[in-house]
């Protein structure tokens, strides 16, 4: 006789209850629209004609104290050189009460010996960009894209030159300048003792290794695999992706030579050799205020028309493709 068994049907595990209770859905964060950088202030508050005009109001004075404080003593200082000495002591900030004197600047020129003084600061200028550009140059090619053995080491004592105080190596500078190792010359009194010196700029090797090491390495390397010389990529291809580094650390040479006043003044004894930055202060304590007001204004001059000239590529793209990582 058989049995019959009946057989209950599996059933699955009850699940456990959820002890943390209802779990949110996570937060989204906000993202602002696309094309639309985050501010203080949103989109719609912006569209209120109060917003528009207090900011037409902040941005507008904000602009006005920036063009007071960075143009103004420039301005003035344009407008005394072509004032009479007397106008410019009763009333400084008067526009020509008694006229435009226009001879200050041809005094300043011709009679004072300006020319000569500007000459020298043009030369000094110049040599000191050219050494710089060679050392920075070829120090950053050699640092990022040759990469000897050695070279981080290399490259981390040219950084620690960076925290050595200027004035504390003016007494080895001169000694060194006084008897040039191995070839025992006298560089003092010499335009080459005033340059030369300059371009031992570890900031502008740090700088054009910086904007070397983002340059595209396939490139490099396909340029090695068709056989380039170490001499041909550099001319070929490096030197030509390189000028907006190249612009920047002009101007900075250029600036830099322009303004020096101790290391000229410590190794150009000889007044005829000396810059502006040298002569003007000794020139001022026996000449016009007009005169001396109208020599600074044209020593100002090639230093403001050189940065007007190169300030596209300094502000937009030289110093930031320069130092971006």
């Amino acid at each position: 006789m058989s049995t019959l068994v009946q057989r209950t049907p599996a059933t699955e595990p009850e699940p456990a209850p959820d002890l943390a209770g209802p779990q949110r859905p996570p937060r989204r964060r906000r993202t602002a629209p696309e094309g639309e950088s985050r501010t203080i202030t949103s989109a719609f508050e912006r569209r209120r004609p109060a917003t528009r005009a207090a900011r037409v109001v902040l941005n507008g004075g904000l602009l006005v104290f920036l063009l007071i404080v960075c143009l103004g003593p420039i301005l003035w200082l344009a407008k005394s050189a072509i004032t009479p000495t007397q106008d410019t002591l009763r009333d400084p900030l008067a526009l020509w009460p008694n006229g435009v004197d226009w001879t200050n600047l041809r005094t300043a020129w011709v009679e004072i010996d300006l020319r000569l003084y500007f000459w020298n600061t043009v030369v000094i200028a110049l040599g000191s960009w050219a050494t710089q550009m060679v050392v920075a140059v070829t120090g950053g090619y050699v640092l990022s894209i040759l990469r000897p053995r050695g070279s981080r080491v290399l490259y981390g004592l040219v950084l620690s030159t960076m925290f050595v105080p200027a004035v504390v190596l003016l007494v080895p500078l001169y000694l060194t300048v006084l008897d040039l190792p191995f070839t025992h010359w006298n560089l003092v009194n010499t335009f080459w003792g005033a340059f030369l010196p300059a371009g031992a700029s570890a900031f502008n090797v740090a700088l054009v290794k910086r904007f070397f090491d983002n340059l595209p390495r396939e490139l490099i390397d396909a340029a090695r695999v068709d056989g380039c010389g170490d001499f041909r990529l550099f001319f070929g291809i490096v030197l030509p992706m390189s000028r907006p580094v190249l612009g920047v650390v002009s101007v900075f040479a250029v600036l830099a030579a322009w303004k020096d006043f101790v290391w000229p003044l410590v190794v150009l004894p000889d007044p005829a050799k000396q810059p502006l930055s040298v002569r003007l202060p000794r020139l001022a304590a026996v000449t016009e205020l007009d005169v001396v007001l109208a020599a600074l204004l044209i020593s100002c001059a090639l230093p403001i028309a050189f940065f007007l000239v190169f300030q596209r590529l300094f502000l937009r793209g030289g110093l930031e493709g320069a130092v971006k990582g």
